[in-house]
């Protein structure tokens, strides 16, 4: 009755041969894949360049932070009194607004702030923001703090650390897992700036993005 939906019958002698094609390169298939994530270093430098310098976002949070607490006032006081004023003033040719917020941006950027105390006879009259990619922490056998090392173009000077006495006054951020060195808050941000960086470059750094209301997220 279902005859007709039945395929009618070919014969093979009359049928023409099936086609055969064969590729040099049909050995070699591409396998589309996505790959290893390839991050940026993890150090300080490789993340002040990635994320501050070559970041506009990072730029302006470190920059609005850092001009924030520059713009505290400054008390000096000690057990018995507060003074009016105090000796001890910037170096040349900083200000104190200046000295501030680079003691701030240092540490936002790599979690270490170093002061340097110049002046006689152990009191110091100037103040200098030294940059924390150039210092090295020297610690002895029992692993305490011995002295500040601070390179640059291949001389070291070595800040001796004396019992109750030293011309470096180091201020450091919270690290869990390191003795001697602060924690980076790029550090703890460094994969969402890989992922803004290359968002950023995706788009051919187009400021008509931020401009329609487009941001980054930390």
């Amino acid at each position: 009755m279902f005859e007709f939906l039945n395929r009618p019958k070919i014969d093979t002698a009359d049928a023409a041969p099936a086609e055969g094609k064969a590729s040099a390169t049909g050995h070699a298939i591409a396998w589309p894949g996505a790959g290893r994530v390839a991050w940026s270093p993890r150090d300080v430098v490789s993340l002040t360049r990635t994320g501050f310098i070559g970041n506009p976002v990072g730029f302006r949070a470190v920059k609005i932070t850092a001009e924030a607490a520059a713009a505290l006032p400054v008390v000096v006081q000690d057990q018995e009194r507060r003074y009016e004023t105090h000796p001890t003033s910037a170096g040349p040719p900083q200000g104190r607004v200046e000295i501030i917020e680079a003691l701030y941006g240092q540490l936002l950027l790599t979690g270490n702030g170093y002061l340097e105390g110049v002046g006689d006879q152990g009191l110091p009259v100037e103040l200098h923001v030294l940059r924390s990619d150039r210092m090295n922490i020297v610690s002895g056998a029992d692993g305490w703090l011995v002295a500040y090392e601070y390179g640059v173009n291949g001389h070291k000077h070595r800040f001796a650390v004396a019992p109750n006495e030293t011309m470096v006054c180091h201020v450091k951020s919270f690290h869990p897992q390191d003795d001697h060195y602060g924690f980076s808050p790029m550090q703890a941000s460094a994969s969402s700036i890989d992922v803004s960086c290359r968002s950023l470059a995706a788009v051919g750094g187009d400021r008509s993005q931020f401009s329609m209301g487009a941001c980054h997220v930390y």
